[in-house]
């Protein structure tokens, strides 16, 4: 019998390839929904899923369900004990966004400093004095603060190292790098000119950068968010924004997603948002859907995963 595969209908092409080519039955869905899941793939051997939730209530409805890779890095978005419960593995591609998401970091962090969304914004309206009253800032000299170390920290590193800029890192478990030198939280957050966020979403790291944090900052310092939007306390880093306590803020994520559109985010004009796409490029689209397709294939072909997040006996 031929093994079908759930996958959203934007997913790469040559994701989808390489599950043809092998042979398996595409189930394509406009979004993977729990809805969408148990309307057209209820009976699914495998799946690929962007951000959508997925726990009990649907795998436990998947009777032929062996595993749920995701496309990307993050995987708060599934249950890890409802999945190994059920025996199907939940997998990651590690190495297909992560240089990708240190680009989209770096033009963050070029647009802060030099105000160049707003100052479109304002041409736009034919407001040409804007930029005279609202001055930028040089990179070269200032101070960078990495946190988090993992493979994106590490790209967002290398590439940063090129702007003449000291580089701080804080990670939980110090690494060697020839990048920058790491440093505890405090001394993190009171010396960083641009803050940068690469840690995973944990109960550990949830609201690590929260009131006390800012505090702690420099007024003229900004934030840039590509990690996850649990490492912040939104409440509080509107309050800093509106206060001065911070200058500014770029997020690509946020506590809830896609950000509600009566967000006080919104009123603000010292904070650039973007809506989760730090990876959206053609390219690292295609990675992450071949990566992940390569996974569905290896645990349907009955092998073991190369990149799971859980273990199925």
């Amino acid at each position: 019998m031929t093994k079908k595969v759930i996958v959203p209908d934007k997913l790469s092409e040559d994701g989808k390839k390489v599950l043809t080519d092998h042979g398996f039955q595409l189930i394509e869905v406009p979004g993977t929904t729990p809805e969408n899941i148990l309307k057209y793939g209820k009976d699914a051997d495998g799946m690929i899923l962007f951000v959508d939730q997925i726990g009990e209530a649907v795998i436990s409805q998947m009777p032929n369900l062996k595993i749920i890779a995701r496309h990307g890095v993050g995987y708060e978005n599934v249950d890890l004990q409802a999945s190994q419960r059920h025996g199907v593995w939940v997998t990651i591609t590690p190495n297909a966004n992560a240089s990708t998401v240190a680009e989209t970091t770096l033009a963050d962090i070029f647009d802060l400093s030099k105000h160049l969304t707003t100052v479109t914004t304002e041409m736009r309206k034919g407001n040409y004095g804007y930029p005279l009253t609202h001055l930028g800032f040089d990179l070269a000299g200032k101070t960078l603060g990495i946190l988090g170390y993992g493979r994106i920290g590490h790209w967002v590193a290398k590439k940063a190292s090129a702007l003449d800029m000291r580089i701080l890192i804080h990670n939980r478990t110090p690494k060697e790098s020839p990048y920058g030198a790491f440093v505890d939280l405090d001394t993190l957050l009171a010396q960083s000119d641009v803050l940068t966020l690469h840690l995973a979403a944990t109960p550990a790291t949830k609201h690590i950068i929260g009131r006390a944090a800012l505090s702690k900052m420099k007024s003229s310092s900004v934030i840039v968010n590509l990690g996850r939007g649990s490492l912040i306390d939104e409440q509080a880093l509107i309050d800093a924004l509106k206060n001065q306590t911070i200058a500014g803020a770029a997020l690509d994520v946020f506590e809830t997603e896609p950000l509600p559109k009566d967000s006080e985010l919104f009123k603000l004009d010292n904070v650039l948002l973007t809506p989760h796409i730090g990876s959206s490029t053609a390219e690292s689209f295609s990675r992450m859907a071949t990566d992940a397709a390569n996974e569905v294939v290896r645990v349907l072909d009955g092998e073991q995963p190369k990149w799971p997040v859980n273990q199925v006996k």
